[in-house]
């Protein structure tokens, strides 16, 4: 277990769901969700784009727009540490879960 600021969360974590609440727990802060709302949607626009016109070199920007908003919302409003840095695969799947979950109400925007 490691110290976090809700309490202690295990270091390593047997499913995706057992993972997703204490990620959920490091996204407190309304601003840094739609931080991450944002960073996701332009993802996928950038996605989107990337395929309709072939421009493949936009791809490179993907993980520009949606990590550098994901850590904005965790350096400054937050104020901890991104759980991609323990958790790549997991927290990357977070953020799409989360997105989805903003989206349909499961996650308020406030």
């Amino acid at each position: 277990m490691t110290a976090h600021r809700g309490g202690a969360v295990p270091t390593e974590y047997r499913s995706f769901r057992e993972f997703y609440p204490d990620y959920l727990a490091e996204h407190r802060n309304a601003v840094s969700r739609r931080l991450h709302f944002a960073g996701t949607l332009l993802v996928l626009a950038t996605l989107g784009f990337a395929v309709a016109t072939a421009r493949w070199g936009w791809l490179l920007a993907m993980p520009v727009f949606g990590y550098g908003l994901a850590w904005l919302g965790h350096f400054v409003f937050e104020r901890n540490r991104p759980a991609t840095f323990r958790h790549p695969l997991y927290s990357l799947a977070g953020d799409f879960v989360m997105f989805r979950d903003m989206l349909t109400g499961r996650v308020p925007w406030r």
